[in-house]
């Protein structure tokens, strides 16, 4: 047995811990036996995530990721960081605003909305929905 002191609100309490079954334990407190039930809780299951799928590739194997350029006095709207096209809010000709979002980018499992940054007309857009990018790729040019 395991003898412990406890003190609660003032008063102190003997206790001796003794045989510990799978859901009952034997203890003493202060000379009196108790028999306690644990209380059972549910056996925790581990689940293995899937694999996440592998970047798409060409018929060659080469990674498929947009590489376009800017024509001179425009500005693209550049990719913050590495992902995938969920969505295009905007079509060529159309005039955006600084805080209109013209492109949904998923990276680490987040929709990331990407604003325009500038006011200007859509000049091209150098993403299709489903392409990967990668971080500084450009997204949208804006004249």
């Amino acid at each position: 047995m395991k003898d412990y002191k406890y003190k609660i609100n003032g008063n102190e309490y003997k206790v001796s811990i003794g045989e510990i079954d799978s859901d009952t334990v034997q203890l003493e407190v202060n000379g009196v036996p108790y028999k306690v039930e644990l209380e059972q809780k549910p056996a925790v299951s581990t689940v293995k995530s899937a694999r996440a799928a592998a970047a798409p590739r060409t018929e060659a194997g080469e990674k498929v990721i947009k590489k376009p350029t800017v024509s001179a006095g425009a500005s693209a709207v550049k990719s913050p960081l590495p992902g995938v096209i969920n969505d295009i809010k905007v079509k060529v000709g159309d005039t955006v605003k600084p805080e209109d979002v013209i492109v949904i980018l998923e990276a680490m499992k987040m929709e990331n909305n990407i604003h325009a940054g500038k006011s200007g007309v859509v000049k091209s857009i150098c993403v299709s929905k489903g392409d990967s990018v990668l971080e500084g790729n450009d997204l949208v040019v804006i004249e």
